[in-house]
């Protein structure tokens, strides 16, 4: 089996033991409850959404959707029973026809579309609005392949703060999303906090989120954009509202000077390497291309949602970016390898 394979294979289960080790360790520090982690688990696995939704958003279409499902088993076995009667009664013909069977079935069919319409319609106007006007707005952009989160500048003077592909919340509250594109039609979508809302170049669209309890909630882009489609996932991590602060706050510090000559060897070679596309907060780096990495220490994945952030996914990430996600923006950078420990280990510091 190919190697690429291998570690798709393996990666839902190193996510979730790095869903747990966030929730359980370094979770707790930032006000994520311990018991967040089995959340948190239990939205990383496939089609998690299905069984649970953390937002008011989300519920009404939780409810409709295993509605619709009920609905269509119901169709499917009638359908069922019926072709098995039409087997079992063939050459059996008593001459009369089938008109009522029909009168009743589109009848029936006709009264099913009809309440479904409405309940659908009905759900529509309760997702529309959130129940009272968001506080926080942030402004999302989507770029082949990753997220670009902008979060409103402190008081509302300076320079908006920047991240990529984590997007925090403070629980109980609604929080608008405001999505552009910056290249290709995207489309947004945390299924356990909302439906999913397209992101179209030159065109602004809103969304709104809310999520009642902690946890981390995975979202991913819904509309094929490319050959890394299926890799452009982000995570939504819901805090109580003083750790949501506490994280704001330290995100809007730059980043600290390294302390080690290996981390100071390091941002040297980020310097000369990468801050033609990377920005980081504090430094000279201020590259617009790719994500902004002023704290990528502190988050928990890598290359939108592909890889745990882990010391060695990075090292794997910096120099074989074009085998681990072909057709990425981020080349393959090729580094004798202590220039490559030396990046790795400056890039960790950056909490």
């Amino acid at each position: 089996m190919p190697a690429r394979q291998r570690d798709a294979r393996r990666r839902p289960r190193a996510d979730l033991h790095a869903v747990a080790r966030y929730a359980g360790c370094g979770g707790l520090a930032a006000g994520l409850p311990a018991r967040a982690a089995a959340e948190a688990a239990q939205g990383a696995r496939p089609l998690a959404y299905i069984a649970h939704a953390a937002g008011p958003a989300a519920r009404p279409v939780l409810v409709l959707g295993w509605a619709l499902i009920a609905l269509e088993a119901g169709v499917c076995l009638v359908i069922a029973v019926l072709l098995a009667l039409a087997i079992w009664r063939r050459g059996r013909r008593d001459g009369r026809g089938g008109l009522t069977m029909v009168v009743g079935g589109t009848l029936v069919s006709t009264l099913l579309l009809f309440a479904a319409t409405v309940a659908m319609l009905r759900v529509l106007g309760m997702v529309a609005a959130p129940p009272r006007r968001p506080a926080l707005t942030i402004v999302v952009s989507a770029y082949d392949w990753w997220w670009r989160a902008a979060y409103p500048a402190q008081d509302g003077h300076g320079a908006a703060m920047v991240t990529a592909n984590e997007i925090h919340i403070p629980v109980g509250e609604p929080v608008r999303i405001e999505l552009h594109s910056a290249d290709v039609i995207h489309a947004f979508w945390v299924p356990q906090l909302a439906g999913k809302t397209q992101a179209i170049p030159g065109q602004t669209n809103h969304q709104w989120l809310q999520a009642d309890q902690p946890g981390v909630y995975r979202g991913q882009c819904s509309q094929y954009c490319g050959v890394q489609h299926a890799h452009m996932a982000f995570e939504v991590i819901a805090q109580p509202p003083d750790a949501y602060r506490a994280w704001l706050a330290a995100q809007r510090r730059p980043a600290e000077a390294p302390r080690t000559a290996q981390a100071r060897r390091g941002q040297a070679v980020f310097a000369a390497r990468c801050a033609g596309c990377h920005a980081i907060r504090g430094s000279e780096a201020a590259g617009s291309a790719g994500p902004d990495l002023t704290h990528l220490g502190a988050r928990r994945l890598l290359a939108a949602g592909t890889f745990a952030n882990t010391p060695a996914n990075l090292r794997r990430w910096i120099a074989q970016a074009q085998q681990l996600k072909p057709g990425s923006a981020m080349p393959s950078i090729a580094l004798d390898a202590g220039d490559a420990d030396a990046l790795a280990a400056y890039l960790a510091t950056l909490h």
